[in-house]
């Protein structure tokens, strides 16, 4: 009971007991209405049957009187499946024909007779069930009766008839519906039951778990699917959240114990404004590059949550790559570092944020200047194509490239390959990047680059934007 209380509540089995519902009456509804046309079809006939009998009747008194009359219906009466034949007299007393008895009244009025009347047969045992006939009254020009009726026998064996088909039908469609019910119902409790599991562990803190999906891609697996893609999300997000905890109390124990030591060494060390100013300055430097640190932070954070999805807007992508290029040419003339673009298609558009892909841009041209330089003759080639319904910004070096099974981890925040920490930054650049790139939902690829000759392979670092429109 309790179980079946269960299932009358789910929105399954109440939907599948208003369609059955519906289709009851429906089916009812049509049964009843072709039973009552098919009864009026069968009452029509037989009046216009027995109303053309008449007609002969009275021609056959007309032409041969009395007896001619007598001879015809004792003969008609003799065949199989006969109709009533009676002759009475102008008083109503039955003088001839094959019914035994009529119901009082039947000849008080001439005519079709529109109300099904009882009469009694010869011979027949049973009287307490009399026969219902409808029937044609004529008066003839003597003053004597005659009725030409047909037995309703038929027309009632055929209304019990659909009357049980439709008991059957409705038995066998009720029947039908509550196992389609009780299947519907118990499927569909089953996986609200398996999805309240999977809840349980997820509220009780397990992130991993999922809902689960039949793969039939109703209601509930939509449902799941979004769901799902909720909890991968949060999942992620959690998992940045403690990366970004371990990192920070990794990455910034080194800086802060750097200025606690610049501290001390200033006050243990020369009294002089020179030597605290240079202590400060430096001190300064060290800060402002802990301000950095979490400014990459914080604009990440923004990124991944999605806050700058409100200032999307279609943009050129192609002038986007030009002005970061432009602005950062300088800087790589002064690392010895030849940075060049060439084959950018024109008027590439995307939808997205002018100002986070020109900063996601502008950390690779950066990353790449950093690294390159290490090689003989660096350089950075940066090219755009329109490929299909994507726009692919490329940046290239000829630098010491990315080995293939570090390429997962260099995305993760403050991960650097340069362990010993040699070179300025903050290991914060491709996840930004990264994060970037989702929020255009478009994709972030590292490759090895185009071998050159006398050059280090480098690396290839592709950014993949849906295009516009």
């Amino acid at each position: 009971m309790r179980r079946l209380k269960v299932l009358l509540r789910t929105t399954a089995v109440r939907l599948s007991l208003l369609y059955v519902l519906l289709f009851a009456l429906c089916a009812g509804f049509l049964v009843f209405y072709v039973t009552s046309m098919s009864e009026s079809l069968l009452e029509q006939q037989t009046q216009d049957a027995v109303s053309a009998e008449v007609a002969q009747i009275e021609q056959v008194f007309n032409r041969s009187g009395i007896n001619g009359l007598v001879k015809t219906l004792e003969r008609r009466a003799r065949q199989p499946g006969a109709n009533l034949y009676v002759i009475a007299s102008p008083s109503g007393d039955i003088l001839a024909g094959n019914v035994a008895s009529l119901a009082p009244g039947v000849f008080d009025h001439e005519g079709w007779i529109s109300e099904p009347f009882p009469y009694q047969r010869y011979a027949e045992e049973d009287t307490k069930r009399p026969h219902v006939a409808l029937a044609n009254v004529l008066v003839l020009s003597n003053g004597l009766r005659v009725l030409v009726g047909r037995d309703l026998a038929e027309p009632e064996k055929f209304r019990i008839l659909v009357r049980q088909s439709l008991m059957v039908a409705l038995g066998v469609m009720g029947l039908g519906a509550l196992v389609i019910w009780y299947a519907i119902g118990r499927n569909a409790l089953r996986r609200i039951d398996r999805m309240s599991d999977a809840s349980t562990k997820i509220m009780a803190g397990d992130l991993s778990q999922r809902l689960p999906a039949s793969g039939t891609g109703d209601e509930f697996d939509r449902m799941s699917e979004s769901l799902n893609a909720m909890l991968e999300r949060i999942e992620k997000l959690n998992e940045g959240l403690r990366q970004v905890s371990d990192n920070i109390a990794h990455d910034l124990k080194t800086p802060l114990t750097r200025l606690r030591n610049k501290a001390e060494a200033a006050l243990s060390g020369e009294d002089t404004d020179g030597a605290y100013r240079a202590s400060l300055e430096d001190i300064i430097g060290d800060t402002d590059q802990l301000i950095r640190t979490f400014n990459a932070l914080l604009m990440i954070s923004r990124v991944e949550a999605g806050s700058a999805v409100a200032e999307m807007q279609e943009v050129d992508l192609t002038q986007i790559t030009l002005d970061c290029v432009d602005l950062y040419e300088p800087v790589a003339d002064d690392e010895g570092l030849h940075l060049s673009a060439g084959d950018l298609a024109p008027g590439v558009r995307v939808q997205g944020n002018r100002e986070l892909i020109s900063q996601a841009l502008g950390n690779l041209i950066d990353n790449a200047i950093k690294y390159a330089g290490d090689g003989d003759r660096p350089t950075v080639h940066v090219t755009l194509e329109s490929r299909e319904n994507t726009a692919v910004l490329t940046l290239t070096d000829n630098g010491p490239g990315i080995p293939a099974d570090k390429r997962g981890d260099v995305v993760k925040r403050f991960y650097r390959l340069d362990e010993s920490r040699s070179k300025p930054g903050t290991g914060l650049g491709l996840s930004l990047v990264e994060a970037v790139m989702e929020l255009h939902h478009g994709r972030l690829e590292l490759a090895d680059g185009e071998p050159q000759e006398g050059a280090a392979r480098g690396l290839a670092v592709r950014m993949v934007f849906p295009l516009a429109g």
